[in-house]
């Protein structure tokens, strides 16, 4: 590993993973930024990249809508969650969204370098299933089906609904008709198995749901 960039609006986060780095991969050549913007013009400028490091929690960001944009702009890019968070079926929600791994930062500092080694690999590293996440894990993949089953033009009309936009709102902003904006929210409640607006919302914010309209 030659070139890492840590993207961590925590300045002690960063000293901790920039260590754990310097210490496994020598000479390996480290960038920090504190926000998207930041990390997203540190990749322009630089070029190329071994890894990113990304908090999920960055500011200016909601769910994994800082991941889906880097995604969208450098796809060739390895990308890894680095969270505080550990709720049941994040991890699963992160790669789904386009991560390369999903690493707690409550792990210790030899099995970060493991995780490290495994992503840089070419395999995908989330934490072992905790006992009993079983259940919640097959939850999210069912979850996680029924939102791909969506159309791309659904799945941003589903996002503006978890934003809180009426029907007469997103017709606005999608410019189309009352009538299709309708006929798109009764398909994507057909298709998610639930029978109001707030069903839909509450089901897709348990995997995480992202700003762009995926999941």
């Amino acid at each position: 590993m030659e070139r890492v960039l840590i993207a961590d609006d925590h300045p002690m986060v960063r000293d901790g993973l920039r260590t754990v780095i310097a210490v496994a991969f020598d000479q390996c050549e480290l960038f920090e930024a504190s926000s998207i913007e930041e990390a997203t013009a540190i990749v322009e400028r630089e070029g190329d990249f071994d890894l990113v490091m990304l908090d999920l929690n960055m500011p200016g960001t909601t769910g994994f809508s800082g991941l889906v944009a880097m995604r969208d702009r450098f796809p060739s890019l390895p990308i890894v969650i680095v969270s505080a968070a550990q709720e049941r079926g994040l991890a699963r929600s992160a790669i789904a969204a386009g991560a390369a791994g999903f690493i707690p930062k409550s792990l210790r500092r030899s099995a970060i370098v493991d995780a490290l080694k495994t992503i840089l690999s070419g395999d995908i590293f989330v934490p072992e299933v905790e006992e009993g996440d079983e259940a919640a894990d097959a939850e999210t993949a069912d979850i996680l089906a029924r939102i791909a089953s969506l159309t791309p033009q659904q799945k941003v009309v589903l996002r503006l609904v978890v934003e809180g936009k009426l029907n007469k709102q997103i017709a606005y902003e999608l410019d189309v008709s009352m009538t299709t904006v309708k006929a798109h929210v009764s398909a994507i409640l057909s298709k998610l198995h639930v029978f109001s607006r707030t069903q839909a919302v509450i089901l897709v914010s348990k995997v995480n749901f992202a700003g762009d309209g995926r999941a």
